[in-house]
């Protein structure tokens, strides 16, 4: 099983390093510490957040600001744990809680994918591979991202910035594609978001506000005609 976890979640792995370092360098950029920037890898372990929370660092959000849309933008990984738990529910709960804790995006879909392994004896064993793989490839990552920070050259580090977004074009556009709808919600929130700095609201708390009225916006747009 352990072996079997190692060769399923080494895409995961491949995936989460360029990402994880280029973390690391930017928010090296942003003014945070290697020991900050590793720390927050370890115990926040959530990509999107991360990179959105270097953003707000950079441009000097508090924390309470930084907190709240978090948050908010892992509000999903409560839908996806339900949906995880029951396919472990035949595990103990000693399993269920640190399997839930290294849950993510990518994690889950490969999970989701294999769920044979949830009916066998040492299922848990192959998640938990999974899970490992992913933690410590991020992390390792995000290390080696902001030891390179103090090495690559400005010029370099700075033009890294473009990949913040990047990233949340490559997660928005595959929704996208299912439904157009999708487009019309992010448009909302970025319109949501620069009418609040407009009204002279702190970039974090815009952030905030076009992130939860962007969001409760789709309960109305995403709403599915009865048949």
């Amino acid at each position: 099983m352990i072996k079997k976890g190692i060769f399923t979640g080494l895409p995961i792995m491949l995936g989460y390093l360029p990402v994880a370092i280029t973390y690391g360098v930017l928010a090296k950029q942003a003014g945070m510490s290697l020991t900050e920037l590793t720390l927050m890898s370890v115990l926040v372990f959530a990509g999107a957040s991360q990179f959105m929370a270097v953003n707000m660092i950079a441009v000097g959000t508090g924390a309470l600001e930084i907190i709240i849309a978090t948050f908010v933008l892992n509000f999903r990984h409560f839908v996806m744990s339900l949906s995880f738990m029951n396919q472990l529910r035949n595990f103990s709960l000693k399993w269920k809680i640190p399997l839930s804790f290294g849950l993510t995006d990518e994690s889950f879909a490969v999970s989701s994918v294999n769920k044979d392994e949830a009916k066998m004896e040492k299922g848990a064993l192959f998640y938990g591979t999974i899970l490992i793989i992913a933690y410590v490839s991020w992390i390792f990552g995000s290390f080696l991202g902001g030891v390179l920070g103090d090495v690559i050259p400005d010029r370099l580090s700075q033009s890294m910035g473009i990949a913040l977004y990047a990233m949340f074009i490559g997660l928005l556009l595959p929704s996208v594609k299912k439904d157009k709808r999708i487009a019309v919600i992010a448009l909302f929130a970025m319109l949501i978001n620069a009418l609040c700095i407009q009204l002279g609201m702190s970039t974090g708390w815009a952030i905030v506000v076009g992130t939860i009225i962007g969001g409760m916006s789709g309960i109305y747009l995403l709403k599915e005609e009865p048949a």
